[in-house]
């Protein structure tokens, strides 16, 4: 974990943004106003911002993510409450060892927005939309040396078509491999809209009131590259067990995989069967750590998903310790 050095902050300007299930995510996630509470992916700080608002003097809150530039949009945003925010540059997969640099041993909520932000979305440099042409970048955290463009590029047919299926459920992944494949032969697949035309050019044009046929492709490089699958079952039960008795865990999720991951993990620690084997061979642990605050996710109201389409996907689920 490190602090995050104030650096470059006339370059960067905010973009419009708006978090998600604002309102769902405090009513859930507040049970204290003295409590101590972490915000674990707090991109442009629009959940810290509401969260900050609820708390009295003696609350805290705890500010995390491994983007530096939306982390030093996000102190911007939250000078006004500077004195109860810590910021930590870090992957939120790292946060049982922040608490333990910072000296906390239990929590009183923590909040994990799974998506990825407006601000890296609308940044034509960082390679993360076929909206507009851009390198094909798409790393969170840009201290890291490998690029989606290096994986287009480099990796075996079969396993580039192992990543568009497992991370983006992308149906026609081998053509989609066997296609990118060929083309690199002659050139390397450097920016966005290269990759997007290939992916057209295999699935056909966008089709009226469906996604745009590059959607998967380019979730499923995002989703390897930046490994945002791996840990998280496994970081949702430590922070299950850290929170105090009462605490919450609200995790926000934008597509199916995450989802069906936060789904067993709550299920897992409510004491519910996973394996869905008989019970005469079952060997989920049946301990129940925390109850559900929402037995089915709770999505953004059809107004949200109007006035923020991004809203559409979101997903929201919660627990409380028991």
């Amino acid at each position: 974990m490190v602090d995050l050095a104030c650096q470059g902050t006339d370059l960067i300007k905010a973009p419009e943004h708006r978090s998600v299930m604002v309102d769902q995510v405090v009513r859930h996630l507040i049970n204290s106003p003295d409590g101590v509470y972490v915000d674990g992916t707090v991109g442009l700080g629009g959940h810290s911002l509401a969260i900050a608002r609820q708390l009295s003097p003696k609350g805290r809150l705890i500010a995390v993510d491994r983007d530096g530039q939306s982390l030093e949009l996000a102190k911007a945003r939250l000078e006004k409450h500077h004195r109860q925010i810590t910021f930590c540059r870090d992957n939120f997969k790292n946060l049982p060892l922040i608490l333990t640099r910072l000296g906390l041993p239990a929590i009183d909520g923590v909040l994990l927005d799974l998506g990825i932000s407006s601000f890296q979305l609308q940044s034509d440099a960082r390679g993360f939309s076929f909206q507009a042409d851009g390198p094909l970048d798409m790393r969170m955290d840009q201290s890291q040396k490998q690029t989606a463009a290096e994986l287009v590029n480099n990796l075996e047919e079969s396993e580039l078509a192992r990543i568009l299926y497992d991370c983006g459920e992308e149906r026609r992944s081998r053509a989609l491999a066997r296609k990118i494949v060929e083309v690199r032969q002659s050139r390397r697949v450097t920016t966005t809209a290269e990759l997007a035309a290939i992916v057209t050019s295999v699935l056909g044009p966008k089709r009226s009131n469906a996604i745009h046929p590059a959607t998967r492709t380019f979730m499923a490089l995002r989703i390897y590259l930046n490994k945002e699958l791996e840990g998280l079952t496994e970081l949702i039960d430590q922070m299950a067990h850290t929170l105090c008795p009462g605490g919450r865990l609200v995790v926000i999720t934008f597509h199916s995989l995450e989802d069906r991951l936060v789904k067993h993990a709550f299920q897992k620690l409510a004491g519910r069967c996973v394996c869905h084997r008989p019970p005469a061979y079952c060997t989920c642990p049946r301990r129940t750590v925390a109850r559900l605050l929402t037995r089915k996710p709770e999505l953004a109201s059809p107004e949200e998903v109007q006035a923020n389409p991004r809203a559409r996907s979101a997903k929201l689920r919660a627990i409380e310790k028991c």
